[in-house]
């Protein structure tokens, strides 16, 4: 998969209370959460993402939590993916989960500036700062992670992959 959009920089320690408030969190609509994503740290984000753009932070993104709704918010504002000096393991894992890519490259996140143009190929994990000239080389994913990333989440994997053996077990009869 790939993606190319624009830069939206924050530093280290981005938590999941920064991504979506607490207050927000008697909602579970994925729609609603991203109206209120990375509000108490950037006002216009929600205004000016756009699908495909991209989030890069600092070390420990992702801390706090390890509630769902931060990389659900994010996925529903159109954000492409996440990258990042490195990631918050319950966050990392929720975003396997629910299908937000993430990739950890400090050298990335170095070089970058808010508003510049990534282009991410996410199989090959290579991110190509675009407004730079510059490319960095990131670890892709596993085969089975990307296959859980390309169902679009944890749930969707599980649902087509019982479908499937359900087809199969059909089949044999």
């Amino acid at each position: 998969m790939k993606t190319r959009g624009k830069t939206f920089k924050y530093g280290d320690n981005i938590d999941t209370d920064v991504i979506i408030p607490a207050r927000h969190l008697n909602s579970i609509d994925p729609a609603e959460l991203a109206s209120h994503c990375m509000e108490d740290i950037d006002k216009d984000f929600v205004s000016k993402v756009r699908k495909g753009d991209v989030i890069v932070g600092g070390s420990n993104f992702g801390c706090g939590s390890s509630r769902e709704h931060a990389p659900i918010a994010i996925k529903a504002s159109g954000v492409a993916c996440v990258v990042a000096s490195s990631f918050a393991r319950i966050f990392y894992r929720n975003a396997i989960n629910i299908g937000l890519p993430i990739l950890e490259c400090p050298e990335a996140v170095a070089a970058a500036s808010s508003g510049d143009e990534l282009e991410i190929d996410l199989s090959a994990g290579t991110i190509r700062n675009v407004t730079k000239g510059a490319d960095f080389k990131a670890q892709p994913y596993p085969e089975f992670m990307r296959s859980i990333m390309d169902a679009g989440g944890l749930i969707e994997y599980t649902r087509s992959r019982l479908a499937s053996k359900g087809a199969a077990a059909k089949t044999a009869r």
